[in-house]
């Protein structure tokens, strides 16, 4: 394949992963819409999030041995077609439970759309330039994340909710059509493989129960909650159980054989927890700035945009040197760009203005054109190509697995911070403390009372609390960035086109 029809084929399958990111965002920011709209509060609404996000880390790892079974080509048109199909329900939904209903098909279709569309974008390029296809594979999976909660917030601020599906279903019908048309001759050879269906019942348990608790813990207060508990236990048993069941099946769901692979393990752990920083990163930013520094979802989602701009210019000359430069020193360069990211944003005032918040981010977009890119390949290096589909399922599993620990962690990690913060502040002020009781009366002196005067400063504390959380945060990343660097080198020499 080779010309336009190349890249006309390289682009639809791309977008096959854009949707699946983006979905994975763009609610995230529609959440109080949808749940005014409907008639709910913020706190089920967040199921429209949690619900997806179930389903996804569900059927992820049962995708390559769909693609084995049925063939790379069904399997990812078919998805297309389903994710499709479960956006217009979705757009359509009349109720909270109807959506959720919907919200579920959607994370379930979407699951083999990342690595069907890794899998067939390496598949029609040759060898010398694989590192062309994954630039391209990782420049959807690098923007969409920051167009998810721009769109989301200015459809939800100007159109309505309801259009942050309906946007899915032009883009699917063409990139569905588009791929099948210039795929299906090229089907991959299929085998009538037995279905482990004690491994899958196990992995619906414990990934299932995994995800509840990651997306509910913190509301209820994570382990004073009995309920999170024993769904904790589930998800701890029921791991156990699974992985010494796929340990000992001749035909897994998910062969776990691979890790034997020293690029795909170490590789593997570098990307979860890079991608689980980052995702961290970019949940904790836009939070803070809504709800304490009143910023629009669509000004926070603009933030993060430049990084998102640099990354898809700088991504196809990444990719193009992929052939010629070891690509554990891209990957060091995208890490070090990373920490040095995080640094930068430990370095904010509370005052900052927009180009100070902005910044940061077009270093983050170095970081994101040549981290994606360089680790995929680092993950996929040495592996034979039969296996390439089980690797690439399995790795986007264990990320998405990363992702949702990191935002469920990053909200905790920052609300004890700020508890931490305040506590330490509130200790050196009171009646007695002459700097409080200078500031209470110059705020007297505009026409307060005490009352309102001691109301106004435990604001500003409050305040100046959270941004301290959000610096703590950035610190902390930025020396676990710095602590993966010399985990790179484990790894064996590797090219993009090798």
């Amino acid at each position: 394949m080779t010309g336009a029809l190349l890249a006309v084929t390289a682009v639809a399958l791309a977008l096959g992963t854009f949707m699946q990111v983006l979905d994975s965002t763009i609610a995230n920011v529609s959440i109080p819409a949808i749940a005014g709209d409907l008639g709910v509060s913020t706190s089920q609404g967040t199921w429209v999030v949690t619900s997806f996000s179930v389903a996804n880390g569900i059927s992820l790892p049962l995708t390559a041995w769909l693609m084995r079974r049925y063939g790379v080509v069904k399997i990812f048109v078919g998805a297309v077609a389903l994710f499709t199909l479960a956006s217009f329900l979705c757009g359509m939904s009349w109720n909270l439970e109807s959506l959720i209903l919907f919200r579920i098909f959607q994370g379930a279709a979407s699951g083999p759309l990342q690595p069907g569309s890794q899998v067939l974008l390496i598949m029609i390029f040759p060898p010398a330039k694989r590192g062309a296809a994954l630039g391209i594979w990782a420049m959807t999976a690098m923007i969409a994340p920051v167009c998810g909660p721009i769109l989301g917030g200015y459809i939800s601020d100007n159109i309505s909710w309801p259009w942050i599906f309906f946007i899915n279903v032009p883009i699917g019908i063409a990139c569905g059509l588009i791929a099948w048309r210039n795929m299906k001759s090229r089907e991959t050879p299929t085998a009538k493989l037995p279905v482990d269906r004690g491994g899958l019942l196990l992995l619906v348990v414990w990934v299932g129960a995994l995800q509840v608790v990651l997306d509910t813990g913190k509301d209820a207060d994570w382990f004073k909650s009995t309920v999170i508990v024993a769904e904790t236990l589930v998800a701890v048993v029921g791991f156990i159980a699974w992985l010494i069941w796929e340990l000992n099946e001749p035909h897994p769901i998910v062969d776990l054989s691979l890790f034997k692979s020293r690029n795909f393990a170490i590789a593997t752990v570098i990307f979860c927890l890079g991608y689980a920083l980052f995702i961290g990163g970019n949940l904790l930013q836009p939070l803070w700035l809504q709800t304490k520094l009143g910023y629009t979802a669509t000004w926070a989602g603009l933030v993060l945009a430049p990084g998102g701009v640099v990354a898809f210019f700088l991504s196809p000359i990444v990719a193009r040197s992929m052939g010629k430069i070891d690509a554990r020193w891209i990957a060091a360069i995208g890490i070090a760009a990373f920490a040095v990211s995080c640094f930068m944003r430990s370095d904010y005032t509370a005052d900052g203005d927009f180009r100070a918040m902005m910044i940061p981010m077009l270093v983050q977009g170095v970081a994101l054109a040549t981290f994606f890119i360089a680790m995929t390949t680092l993950t996929l290096n040495g592996l034979d190509s039969r296996t390439v589909p089980q690797a690439s399922s399995l790795a986007t599993f264990a990320r998405i697995t990363a992702g949702s620990f990191a935002v469920a962690l990053t909200t905790t990690a920052w609300e004890r911070s700020i508890t931490l913060h305040q506590t330490r502040m509130a200790e050196v002020m009171g009646s007695t403390d002459p700097v409080f009781s200078h500031a209470v009366a110059a705020i007297r002196g505009f026409g307060m009372s005490t009352q309102q005067a001691v109301a106004a400063i435990s604001q500003q504390v409050s305040g100046q609390a959270a941004f301290l959380g959000v610096i703590d945060f950035f610190r902390a990343s930025g020396w676990c960035l710095v602590a993966l660097i010399p985990l790179i080198w484990l790894t064996k020499k590797s090219r993009g086109g090798h």
